[in-house]
């Protein structure tokens, strides 16, 4: 069954359009040093679908990215201790959904983006995927 995740990225470092200039091929989301969050990425699967979050600058989601190759080594550690995945463009929303609209929205404000908010890689529910999935169409 196919899992539903955010990925955070402040937009001055990657963002949402570098990720669209990828292309099919994708690029590897590395990186990460957190192990909560490392253990996350170890769970994707291909095929798992991920909002993309713009952290510290916009602090919205402004699209969706695929999993295209389950974890694998970091290229950016020397330890060989962390793992990336390989994620491709997928869309881009019509309405970026910001965090303080999640937070008002009952039905989503147990979400580990207002509870844990500096964890950088984390799982969503099909549920809350949906809600927010339909306010970026809007």
């Amino acid at each position: 069954m196919r899992q539903h995740w955010l990925l955070k990225s402040e937009p001055d470092v990657w963002s949402l359009d570098q990720q669209i200039k990828t292309g099919a091929k994708g690029v590897a989301w590395d990186g990460v040093r957190n192990y909560q969050a490392a253990n996350n990425l170890k769970r994707m699967r291909v095929g798992d679908l991920c909002f993309f979050y713009h952290s510290n600058i916009g602090k919205e989601i402004v699209g969706v990215v695929k999993v295209i190759k389950s974890a694998f080594i970091d290229k950016t550690d020397k330890k060989k201790r962390f793992v990336a995945v390989q994620v491709r463009f997928v869309e881009k929303f019509r309405t970026p959904v910001a965090l303080k609209t999640i937070k008002k929205t009952k039905k989503i404000s147990h979400l580990p983006l207002i509870k844990q908010s500096r964890l950088s890689v984390m799982p969503i529910d099909y549920k809350s995927w949906k809600i927010i999935y339909n306010m970026g169409k809007v």
